[in-house]
């Protein structure tokens, strides 16, 4: 190792730092914030195009059902499961792709995978009787648990897909909800779940000349293995051997996918604008010895205790021991070291906690790059400068060994991203790279908040898009004034738990399924929340404490932290959790349920005035 390697291992003092995290950031902050990429349409839209299931032409559906349920992903699932274990059976799934799965239908790009430990993020292992086979498991058997939840639960009956949902409307005559979609279909439902996701439209990086490439190129959502060779079960690429392969973006699904473009390709160039945070993955096969004495609730066990560890809460035991729960355990005991010492307990410390565990951490990570990367100066490129929570944290045991490929090359932007595609590649800094292919790694547009291609219209013709054109408005999340009988499959002005998605979906579908078969049993035509209520809950919002966390001056921009974008009251309602934190939520929400009374909403018989 080189002299230059090593002493960029030395750490660098609390100042010097919060100088170099301002530096990085204030050269990658731009005007355009989101609007920096644009959406795969006209002709780009082929990118889009799902290849993995044929679309088949049909005849239009008209029928009415109890439930429809849009998004037949890991929200609909959940919530699906849930309606029939209510005793609620006519269910209708509706999804824009070929089957279920959600994103884990579109990522079947090489090394797809979660950072989130299976035995929490794969939803309900206990009621389908399945044990998943590694702490992280890739994405073929991710997908595979969503068709078994289907499969356990008879939700592939009456599921409507490669059909997208074009409009959603309330009849005051009938008290129903008018579905119309792509493919001139009209479901009738007397309630309707949203489950679409935070992630889940495609976005591309606004490039000029991005059209152009007369190459081959496609997005990771829609990995195009007739033109590489091998699957989603990581099998080699063997028509990459003659090809040079650009890959922009180094985010989280890039991180995963480089390994493998780099066994497999002739070149590789990985066009990188800011790097990933990455920590120590130390994935494990699963035995079945370890798990024997298991007892009945051992997954909700083990879903608050990362919860609780993740949120800076107590715990006996970690029972997932991950670098999420590390996160916090360093906050944690760096809060009691400096409280002990200083003999109080507020808000400054907490924040000198946090920053001075972060400092310890993201120290380690940047020398961790040394002890890996063999070439210095791609050494130095390849660490992140910002705290470990400005952006997306990754866990991986290969991605910074394949720089040591002679075929793999980091071309490092220095924060400016790549300025332009021509017919025949990618121009960065100035330098021009011909390439066979591109793949871009540019992720999926984020909304915590609820979002959809098509519109919602309620009572009296509101639309959703209106009703919230200055911040979401809503009840737990799910429920909202004017839009009875609709139901959004919760994680903004809920738990916001997005370093385990799946919890928020298992614990909204729960409280969902139990409103419904109260709205059953009584025989109510219409559910919705009052306007009072509403806006009792969105007043929580409207100070988030972690909006000063969020917008640190000391982050990068990226779609944790609004593209660097300072956050009005729009976005900190979009985005915000309750205020007490996700433990607190869900438990608020069992609480809420399990009394009966379901303070706030209104269960009105037919005929009924408002």
């Amino acid at each position: 190792m080189s002299m230059e390697s090593t002493a960029a291992t030395d750490p660098m003092d609390s100042e010097a730092l919060r100088i170099k995290y301002r530096q990085e950031r204030d050269k990658r902050l731009r005007d355009d914030g989101n609007d920096q990429y644009i959406k795969p349409t006209g002709e780009l839209a082929r990118i889009v195009k799902d290849s993995y299931t044929p679309h088949e032409k049909r005849e239009p559906i008209n029928k009415e059902v109890k439930v429809a349920i849009i998004g037949a992903g890991f929200s609909g699932l959940c919530t699906g499961a849930r309606i029939k274990e209510a005793g609620i059976d006519d269910v209708c799934l509706i999804d824009s792709a070929g089957d279920v799965g959600g994103v884990w239908y579109w990522n079947r790009y090489p090394g797809a995978m979660c950072d989130t430990a299976a035995m929490i993020y794969l939803p309900l292992l206990e009621e389908t009787n399945y044990m998943p086979s590694k702490k992280y498991v890739y994405a073929a058997e991710i997908f595979g648990h969503a068709q078994r939840i289907a499969k356990h639960y008879n939700l592939y009956e009456n599921a409507i897909f490669s059909t997208e949902v074009s409009s959603l409307s309330w009849d005051e005559q009938s008290h129903r909800w008018i579905i119309r979609t792509n493919r001139d279909d009209k479901i009738t439902a007397k309630y309707v779940a949203m489950g679409t996701g935070p992630i889940n439209e495609p976005k591309l990086p606004g490039v000029p000349g991005i059209e152009k490439f007369i190459g081959h190129c496609f997005h990771t959502s829609r990995w195009d293995y007739d033109y590489t060779g091998g699957d989603f079960t990581n099998t080699p690429m063997t028509n990459l051997a003659d090809k040079r392969v650009a890959m922009i973006g180094t985010g989280a699904t890039g991180i995963q996918i480089v390994p493998f473009l780099s066994r497999d390709a002739k070149q590789l160039y990985v066009f990188q604008r800011t790097p990933s945070s990455i920590d120590i993955r130390n994935n494990r096969e699963f035995s079945e010895e370890e798990f024997s004495d298991l007892e009945p609730g051992w997954q909700k066990e083990w879903l608050e205790n990362f919860a609780t560890l993740q949120s800076g809460g107590m715990a006996a035991k970690d029972l997932v021991e991950d670098g999420w729960t590390d996160i916090t355990r360093r906050i944690r005991e760096k809060l009691m070291e400096i409280a002990s010492r200083e003999n109080a307990m507020n808000a400054d410390i907490f924040q000198k906690a946090y920053e001075e565990s972060d400092d310890e951490k993201m120290n380690e990570i940047r020398a961790r790059v040394d002890t890996i990367v063999e070439d210095s100066e791609t050494a130095q490129a390849l660490k992140p400068w910002y705290r470990q929570l400005c952006k997306r944290p990754c866990f991986h045991d290969e991605y910074l060994q394949s720089y040591n490929r002679p075929n793999t090359h980091l071309v490092d932007t220095n924060g400016k991203g790549i300025e332009r595609i021509d017919e025949t590649g990618v121009w960065a800094n100035g330098k021009h790279y011909e390439v066979d292919c591109i793949v871009f790694a540019s992720g999926f547009e984020v909304n915590l908040s609820h979002s959809a291609s098509y519109e919602t219209s309620g009572r009296n013709g509101l639309k959703l898009s209106d009703y919230w054109s200055e911040g979401m408005q809503s009840m737990h999340g799910t429920h909202v004034h004017g839009f009875p009988n609709l139901f959004i499959i919760a994680i903004s002005q809920a738990a916001n738990l997005i370093s385990n998605i799946t919890h928020n979906l298992t614990e909204s579908g729960s409280a969902i399924a139990t409103i419904l078969a109260r709205g059953e049993e009584i025989g109510a035509e219409e559910i919705e929340v009052t306007k009072e209520a509403e806006q009792k809950w969105v007043g929580l919002f409207d100070e988030n404490p972690m909006a000063k966390l969020i917008s640190n001056p000391d982050c990068t921009p990226g779609y944790y932290n609004n593209e660097g974008k300072p956050l009005d009251r729009k976005d900190r309602l979009n985005a915000s959790g309750y205020p007490q934190g996700p433990v607190a939520y869900f438990h608020h929400l069992r609480k809420w349920c399990d009394s009966g009374d379901f303070e706030g909403l209104e269960f009105r018989a037919a005929g009924e005035n408002i």
